[in-house]
């Protein structure tokens, strides 16, 4: 199969059916062999009634129903395991994203051997206060942490080689940061394409301004495991030989002051050095026990799906 279109959703019923004939417009033309997959975040509207209805007209249409809503991050994994194109594009369904970028996409990846292409919204139709400005401070921390250079990493839009999407492994919360997933596996020939945007036809926005603060906290999350994810022992080790230094030290000038420079002194458990010593070392301690357990964790945990699939189109 040429193309997967992946599309994650959450309460979108009023737009799926329009959507879905945009898309069938474009691709029904041209001489790809395709499939279409929409996946239910745990909607509460008729979003997955419309799915159903859709995959019936349509063969090349599928749905993945989530038994409750998991989030963005978890659709996309489950559209990418699900997905058998050779090249796979995702997009949103509230028809803020131009179906019209599809075809462009692909050939960008087939014909320009990208391993991941990201839209970039140039011109955005949000607000410039509580999305805009926010945006562009977000993605210029990401492209300072990360080295790759895009200015929208969270664009719904993008396009991938199956090999990345089958490599790159999503949790919670970072479908915003799959170019520097992709980039951490060895797909470095990432590039970026402008898109249009369109403004919001129907119902409101899913995310609010937390969204922000949590990316950023991810992007910490990311830098960390990007360095330390597969030793964390090299970085809790690191801390815990430190602060067990210096627990040493002033053990070592506790001693030698007690023995042969002040030795009728205060005792010295009523002395502040003593106290720093003891401290430093319980926490020096603990930092080696955490880096133990890290390095335990990661070589008996068995890789399991976060998200529940309850129903699937009979299509697919």
């Amino acid at each position: 199969m040429d193309l997967s279109l992946v599309i994650p959703l959450y309460n979108e019923s009023e737009s799926i059916s329009e959507l879905d004939k945009k898309i069938e417009s474009i691709l029904s033309t041209s001489k790809l062999s395709y499939e279409i997959l929409y996946v239910d975040d745990g909607s509460k509207d008729d979003s997955w009634k419309k799915i159903i209805d859709i995959s019936k007209r349509n063969p090349n249409t599928h749905g993945l129903r989530f038994l409750k809503n998991y989030g963005k991050s978890m659709a996309l994994s489950a559209g990418f395991s699900e997905s058998k194109g050779s090249i796979v594009i995702t997009m949103d369904a509230d028809l803020q994203d131009d179906p019209n970028e599809i075809i462009p996409l692909y050939d960008m990846v087939k014909n320009e051997c990208y391993d991941l292409v990201s839209g970039w919204k140039k011109k955005r139709y949000d607000s410039v206060i509580f999305k805009n400005i926010p945006s562009k401070l977000f993605n210029w921390a990401a492209r300072k942490s990360s080295g790759i250079n895009l200015h929208d990493f969270n664009c719904g839009i993008k396009a991938y080689k199956k090999s990345v999407i089958k490599e790159i492994e999503l949790t919670d919360g970072m479908h915003r940061y799959i170019p520097v997933l992709a980039k951490n596996c060895g797909f470095n020939n990432i590039s970026e394409k402008v898109v249009k945007h369109h403004p919001r036809k129907y119902g409101t926005t899913k995310y609010g301004a937390d969204r922000f603060i949590k990316g950023f906290l991810d992007l910490l999350t990311l830098s960390f495991i990007q360095r330390f994810g597969k030793r964390p022992m090299h970085f809790f080790g690191l801390f815990g030989t430190i602060i067990l230094l210096i627990a040493l030290l002033f053990s070592i000038y506790l001693g030698i002051d007690k023995l042969f420079i002040n030795k009728s002194g205060r005792l010295i458990t009523e002395r502040p050095e003593f106290f720093i010593s003891l401290a430093t070392m319980i926490i020096g301690l603990q930092f080696f026990l955490a880096g133990f357990l890290g390095e335990l964790i990661l070589r008996t945990r068995k890789n399991k799906d976060n998200y529940i699939i309850s129903e699937k189109t009979n299509s697919k």
